[in-house]
């Protein structure tokens, strides 16, 4: 097992992981990834960081060695990773995404290669990179599959793990060009990663998620999603995560529980209709950062609106696109009105954070 930083030119053994006097040689954000694997290497048992504030303000959950080992096992178990495999760490390891790729590495004796977070990771990686396992936020792959060295890149993974946000429709559709298998993922801080799979791509693509192994579902009185595994605190731990349950082991990813809109009497899923407004933006050629939110009205309770990020589209344009989206969806889920905001807020993680965009608008 070796750690490769490519910004400062360093491949490190565990000798060297293990030595004091190596973080002198690294970036700062190599430091923070050294830091973590010296730590683990060295037997710590718990372990603190935030969750990535997409459902909430962001908090400290408290992780122990046996859950992040057994999430490592779980995954490599999943996905068929062997001692000698190669990894691409570029996601943030001050998040459980990037942290667990490099608990993987040391876990499962997989070579990593860290970079920096970035949407433009080709111009990092040495031409000719390949790795057997790699990660991704969708803005990342979305960059990476447009080009050809990029797809050159993808295919010679063994497992690609896209999560972090959903994956959009119009998305999922470019991804059918890389003949390497991606997996949507579903997971948390507080479930030490993913605990379920989505394959996104092939032959073998579908639309609903698979357990990893040892991982069981039920639901509760709301139809969300409880997940039951022995590697965590809280178990059996309630989400809310709106499904639609198909085994024990499979279920479809309706929407966020907090994201329903009562629109005249009527529950509408907020990223049901999203998943609509892609299709309908990219059809009309129309690049733009959007969600789909409930806001008062005095007749319906709540109006099911589209709020669009950056400057006013034109007026027969957007009545284009909201007749589009009434023809598309049933009676009360399209939207009925369109929202303009210069820029989103964003959660720590990048994400699109819903209540302080609607806040400050």
């Amino acid at each position: 097992m070796t750690i490769r930083f490519l910004a400062s030119g360093n491949t490190l053994t565990f000798d060297q992981l293990t030595a004091e006097a190596t973080a002198a040689t690294l970036t700062e954000y190599e430091t923070l990834a050294w830091r973590f694997c010296y730590d683990w290497l060295f037997g710590w048992e718990q372990f603190t960081l935030n969750t990535s504030g997409s459902t909430g303000p962001p908090k400290p959950i408290a992780l122990t060695r046996r859950q992040m080992a057994a999430s490592a096992a779980m995954t490599g178990q999943a996905l068929g990773l062997q001692p000698g495999d190669t990894v691409l760490v570029n996601l943030s390891v001050r998040y459980i995404a990037g942290m667990m790729m490099l608990v993987r590495g040391l876990e499962l004796g997989l070579h990593l290669t860290v970079v920096e977070p970035t949407t433009r990771l080709l111009e990092s990686l040495p031409i000719g990179s390949r790795f057997d396992f790699q990660s991704y936020v969708p803005l990342q792959i979305e960059a990476i599959s447009q080009m050809p060295e990029g797809l050159a890149l993808l295919n010679t993974a063994k497992a690609i793990l896209v999560g972090g946000a959903p994956v959009s429709p119009v998305l999922e559709e470019k991804l059918q060009a890389v003949g390497a298998p991606v997996y949507q993922t579903y997971g948390m801080t507080e479930t030490v990663s993913h605990v379920a799979l989505r394959r996104l791509n092939g032959s073998q693509r579908h639309d609903f998620y698979t357990a990893l192994p040892g991982v069981a579902f039920v639901q509760d009185e709301r139809g969300c999603l409880v997940i039951q595994t022995p590697h965590l605190h809280d178990n059996p731990l309630v989400t809310n995560d709106v499904v639609e349950l198909l085994s024990a082991q499979n279920f479809r990813w309706l929407g966020r529980a907090d994201n329903v809109i009562n629109s005249g009497g009527v529950k509408v899923q907020a990223e049901t209709v999203e998943a609509e407004v892609g299709r309908a933006l990219a059809e009309m050629g129309l690049a733009r950062r959007f969600f789909v939110a409930g806001l008062p009205d005095a007749r319906l309770g709540e109006a099911v609106a589209l709020v669009l990020e950056g400057e006013k589209i034109g007026s027969e344009q957007e009545e284009a696109l909201l007749q589009s989206l009434k023809s598309r969806l049933p009676r009360y889920h399209a939207p009925v009105r369109v929202v303009y905001v210069p820029v989103f807020a964003e959660t720590p993680t990048a994400k699109i954070d819903r209540k302080k965009t609607l806040t400050a608008r």
